[in-house]
Order: structure tokens, then sequence, then C-alpha cells
């Protein structure tokens, strides 16, 4: 025969009430996070694959804020390539052109113009850094200012050293762009503009020269005879250019890539950590309704007590 008393009776009731205010408590949680719990402790059995996924989600987001800044600095790359490689095509043109109309009138006045924009390419910025200077970001890669620089003023005869006027390193910048991938985004001044420099010293310092008026015969043959060269380093910087283009490429497919294991592994994550927003929304009713039954109970048990019956 079991034995009933008002104290164990209270002992079970307050049990029952203490359960159900837990599940409301934790169950409110997950409807209203999301998530079923707060910390590991609520993924017990699977927080070694949650610490690792995160470590995984972090490298993934460094990747792709590091390959935005990169982005961007191969596209200011392509600007300050395609500047160089325009300027080299029209000092080209205006040798055709001087050619066409038997004149140098205007010829070194657009070369120098020409010269000027493809040493301002070589000399571009990113972020303040120069971009072609290889590790010595804050030192200006190309020193020339005329085309005239490239005649010794002493010795006109002597030749002039043109890698002296190129003053970076021989560091190109290299980036992981993912975990697979590495590739060298650096370029440096000296192998854009060594072989420009060289045509204009050339240019400047011609056996028929200086250049202006109307053309001799003998200027005209050596002028037809230094457009092959102007085509060929025409030819070799369109070609740098593109390679930075095809490094841009490769860093838009390493976005996408790194951008879609990022989802997918958010993806994993929710499936251990996000809550069933049905279920515990079920819970959670079920839990408020337990509380009140046993509150209601509580309240009856009160008035059940022999201690209100029993004469004062």
């Amino acid at each position: 025969m079991n034995r009933v008393s008002t104290s164990g009776n209270y002992a079970t009731v307050l049990a029952n009430l203490t359960k159900a205010q837990q599940s409301q408590i934790y169950f409110g949680n997950q409807v209203a996070t999301q998530r079923k719990g707060a910390d590991l402790k609520a993924y017990a059995t699977t927080a070694d694959t949650l610490t690792a996924m995160h470590t995984v989600q972090a490298r993934l987001k460094s990747y792709q804020e590091q390959n935005t800044v990169i982005g961007d600095r191969l596209s200011s790359q392509d600007v300050a390539l395609n500047q160089v490689t325009g300027a080299a095509g029209a000092i080209r043109e205006a040798l055709a052109n001087a050619l066409a109309t038997g004149s140098a009138e205007t010829m070194m006045t657009d070369i120098e113009a020409q010269v000027s924009g493809a040493v301002e390419g070589m000399n571009s910025r990113y972020n303040g850094k120069y971009l072609f200077a290889g590790g010595q970001v804050d030192t200006r890669p190309v020193s020339l200012n005329s085309i005239a620089d490239l005649t010794d003023p002493v010795l006109p005869a002597a030749p002039v050293d043109v890698s002296s006027f190129f003053h970076n390193d021989d560091y190109k910048m290299q980036n992981k762009l993912d975990d697979s991938t590495t590739v060298t985004t650096g370029v440096l001044a000296s192998d854009i503009g060594t072989e420009l420099l060289t045509a204009l010293h050339t240019l400047q310092n011609s056996p028929v020269g200086p250049f202006s008026g109307k053309l001799t015969e003998a200027q005209q043959v050596w002028i037809q005879g230094q457009l092959g060269t102007w085509d060929g380093l025409r030819s070799d910087l369109t070609t740098m250019t593109a390679a930075n283009g095809l490094t841009q490429k490769r860093l838009d497919t390493s976005k996408e890539n790194v951008v879609s294991q990022d989802v997918t592994l958010a993806g994993m994550v929710g499936d251990i950590t996000d809550a069933d927003m049905g279920q515990a929304a079920t819970q959670l009713q079920m839990a408020q309704m337990a509380v009140q039954a046993s509150a209601h109970v509580f309240q009856a048990l009160q008035g059940a007590s022999l201690l209100s019956i029993l004469p004062a």
C-alpha cells in the first residue's frame, strides 16, 4: 500500500513544474535564435566537427576578402598595362604618319607625349603604393622624365644604359587564391619598359637624326626599318597585358569556387546547428501547456492539504 503525503505530492508537482519550465526555456531559445544551442556544449557529440568547420569557414572568408583586394589590384594593373601598350602603338603610328606625309614636323612632339603617358603607366599606384616596383613599393620604379634623358648631355655619342632608369627590385608578388591555387600577380616595371626604352633610345640617338621638318630619303629608310621593332614591342606588351587578364580570369574562377565552398559548408554547419523550427514550435507549445498544467495541479494541491481541514 503506497502512502500519500502532502510533502511527497508537493515534491512531485514541483519537479514536474521545474522540468516543464526548463523545456519551455530550452525550446523558447530555439525558436528565438533558430539554433539548437548557444555554445558547443549543446553539440557535445559534434563539437569537434563544428570546430573544424568553423576553422575552414574562417579560412574561406579570409580568401574572399583577400581576393577582392587582389582583383582590384589586377584591374589597376590592367589599366596601366593598356596605357603603356597604347602609348607604344601611338608611337608606332606617329612614325608611320611621318612616313606617309614625308614630314617629321610633329613626330617628335607626338612621341614625347606618348613617352610621358607610358612612364605614367609604369609609375601607376594602387592604395598609394607603386604597382610595378616589386618589393620597393614606395620607390618610383621609372625615373625617365623625357626622351631627351636617353641622350648623354656631355657625350651625346656615348650610349646611355636604359636600365639606369628602372628602380624596381626582382620581387614579384605571389598570392594564394584558394587552398590549391597560387598565382604570380606582380609585374615589374623593368619587364614592361626595358624594350620600350631601348627602342626610344635608338630613336633618340638615330644616326640620321634629328627629325624635324621634311624627311630626307635616308631618314625615311631608317624609320621604315624601325616599324618592325615597334610592331614587335607592341605585340610583347599586348601579350603581357593578356597574361594579366588570364590571371584575372583565374582569380574570378577561384572566387566562384571559394564562395561555392563557403555556401556548401554553411549548409553543413546549419544541418548540425539549426533548429527544426516546426518541431521547436510544437515542443514549445507542449512545454507551455505542461507548465500551465503543473501550476494548476500545484494550486489544486494547496486546497487539498489536510492542514486546511484540521481544527485549529
